[in-house]
């Protein structure tokens, strides 16, 4: 433990340079066990930080398959979402603008025994928010927003260096068990058909993977920052909406508002477009994403039954997504 202790702190005050270095309290442990993420506080940083946060990943095991725990394909597909997040941070965060607000990445690198990060805190920045309720239009529009921003920013670029091929945490080629879990149906026949569909979509961005409500921090002002970037791939951006507002919304708020968020989203990338200089596709890149907006949804239900059969999402809205999703394919 103390030669845990003296590797972060060493780290911290080698990217920080601070004087002094002190851990202050963990934040939350990480997914299975594998680390935690904790506030440490600085003093004499050379930006004047008095404040930054760790995410220490240790994985159970080291970085080989613990025996008699979970499964192999899981452990490493873990294993490759914490070099990509590294990758995500080290080369490619600082092209997100405040629209779509990342922490600072301030020094990495990868251990013996797994992965160290200091980050920027987003507390500290103002961005202390947590949560969103599904009758807070503005909050979720918010977070729409700042997805419209990071697609637009990535919009049409094929190759990421260091980050999944294609994103998402559901994707279908990392998730061979949960498919050969379905029970035998029209959506398990049908998803890899819905796999190349998105795959094969002409307009192509990064997507950050695991767009939840927890995954977004919120400033006093109303902006969002967002955080846990190892499943951020390429892919079509209405896999992280459709993901996004499936988490956000309730069967029932699905059915009054689930339309009218992503007229938002559109609204935002359209906006976000502009600002970057490709506002002259936008009508071809809406059009395609809304077409494949039901295909996305009906992607990430097709994982959630593989995997968690009875899960509260699994709604009859979701169903009818799915079954419009499979007319579309035929």
């Amino acid at each position: 433990m103390a030669e845990y202790s003296m590797q972060v702190e060493d780290l911290v005050r080698q990217v920080t340079g601070a004087s002094s270095v002190a851990r202050k309290q963990r934040v939350q442990s990480l997914w299975s066990g594998y680390g935690e993420i904790a506030r440490y506080r600085v003093a004499g940083a050379v930006e004047g930080t008095t404040s930054v946060i760790v995410k220490h990943v240790t994985p159970p095991g080291g970085c080989h398959h613990p025996r008699g725990w979970n499964t192999d394909h899981s452990h490493r597909r873990k294993l490759r979402s914490y070099d990509v997040e590294l990758a995500f941070y080290k080369r490619h965060a600082r092209r997100c603008e405040r629209g779509c607000r990342v922490a600072a990445f301030l020094g990495g690198l990868r251990t013996g025994e797994g992965w160290l990060l200091v980050l920027e805190d987003l507390d500290a920045a103002g961005y202390s928010g947590r949560g969103v309720d599904e009758t807070d239009e503005e909050r979720m529009s918010s977070c729409l927003a700042w997805l419209a921003c990071f697609h637009a920013t990535f919009l049409g670029e094929s190759k990421h260096e260091g980050l999944w091929e294609t994103g998402t945490y559901w994707h279908l080629a990392t998730r061979p068990d949960e498919w050969a879990a379905m029970t035998e149906s029209p959506l398990k026949s049908a998803a890899h058909a819905l796999d190349r569909r998105l795959s094969s979509a002409r307009f192509q961005t990064l997507v950050h993977g695991d767009a939840k409500v927890a995954n977004f921090c919120i400033h006093d002002s109303g902006a969002v920052a967002a955080v846990d970037f190892q499943y951020v791939g390429g892919g079509c951006g209405m896999k992280d909406v459709a993901y996004f507002i499936g988490s956000c919304l309730s069967e029932d708020a699905c059915e009054k508002h689930a339309a009218q968020l992503l007229d938002i989203y559109f609204d935002a990338l359209r906006e976000a477009l502009i600002g970057c200089g490709k506002s002259q596709r936008m009508a071809e890149v809406e059009n395609e994403w809304r077409q494949l907006y039901p295909l996305a949804w009906a992607d990430f239900h097709r994982f959630l039954v593989g995997w968690s059969p009875g899960h509260w999402k699994l709604t009859g809205y979701s169903e009818a997504m799915v079954q419009s999703a499979l007319v579309d394919l035929k």
